[in-house]
């Protein structure tokens, strides 16, 4: 198996106050090549499981294995595309993209590496320009190129377009696709959108409120690329699995705020 997310919880500690069960009993095996999406209401640790998966935190119990590897911190093997950018404003969009690789290849191969994934995400015009003469859409190109030029088997995108236009993220969409079926690099995106989740994925996985725990994993069995009234019934059959933990939610909600 690929990756391996074997019996995982993960609880967070805050000072004179009870623990907060994140989640609780992951258990998730995903194939080489696969591209999953994490799927569910707000707060169920979607972002909370990827940071496991990336190293980037550990799980109160469990474990994560990459290629038969226990994973206990970042590394080559995996990168990740965060919402936000997070470009060096103070570097050009081509030394953005070669930043992680400076102490792996030569000035030559950096070069290159650049000029490949900057074409992949059509941005080859901008490579000398800086972050903050670009828009948000094509400054998250520039992260994804970033994170495509560290030619990782695993990449990690956390909400990679929640923070752009609708336009703007249907473009990325089908960018991003586009760059799975080319590369066929294994990806485990997170998102609130169900119609995102289907139009990109080979699997949903469908998570349930706090504590967070796998309630589906839904099969995404459309030819691509997909078109909308493909997807209609499927995004309604999610939903229907996704309500009463959205309800469940809004409840808890409800109920703190009655409580101040």
């Amino acid at each position: 198996m690929y990756l391996d997310i074997n019996n995982i919880s993960k609880s967070f500690q805050k000072k004179d106050e009870q623990p907060l069960q994140a989640l609780k009993n992951i258990n998730l095996e995903i194939n080489e090549g696969e591209f999953i999406s994490l799927l569910g209401p707000s707060g169920c640790g979607k972002s909370t499981l990827l940071s496991m998966i990336a190293g980037l935190s550990n799980p109160s119990s469990g474990s994560v294995s990459l290629e038969n590897k226990e994973v206990t911190e970042p590394g080559p093997d995996k990168s990740m595309v965060f919402q936000k950018p997070a470009l060096f404003p103070w570097m050009s969009v081509k030394e953005n993209v070669t930043f992680p690789l400076r102490k792996q290849l030569s000035k030559k191969k950096q070069e290159q590496a650049a000029a490949d994934y900057l074409k992949m995400v059509h941005l080859s015009q901008f490579a000398e320009n800086y972050p903050h003469e670009l828009s948000g859409g094509m400054q998250q190109r520039v992260a994804i190129a970033r994170a495509l030029a560290m030619d990782s088997g695993l990449l990690l995108m956390d909400e990679p377009f929640g923070a752009l236009d609708e336009q703007t993220r249907q473009v990325l969409q089908d960018e991003v696709e586009k760059i799975w079926l080319d590369t066929k690099k294994t990806i485990v995106f997170v998102t609130h959108s169900i119609r995102e989740a289907i139009k990109l994925s080979d699997r949903v996985i469908i998570m349930s409120a706090r504590p967070g725990t796998i309630i589906s994993d839904f099969k995404v069995n459309v030819e691509r690329p997909r078109k909308q009234q493909d997807m209609a019934a499927l995004e309604e059959d999610v939903m229907a699995i996704l309500k009463t933990e959205i309800e469940n939610v809004m409840e808890e909600e409800l109920q703190y705020a009655g409580s101040r």
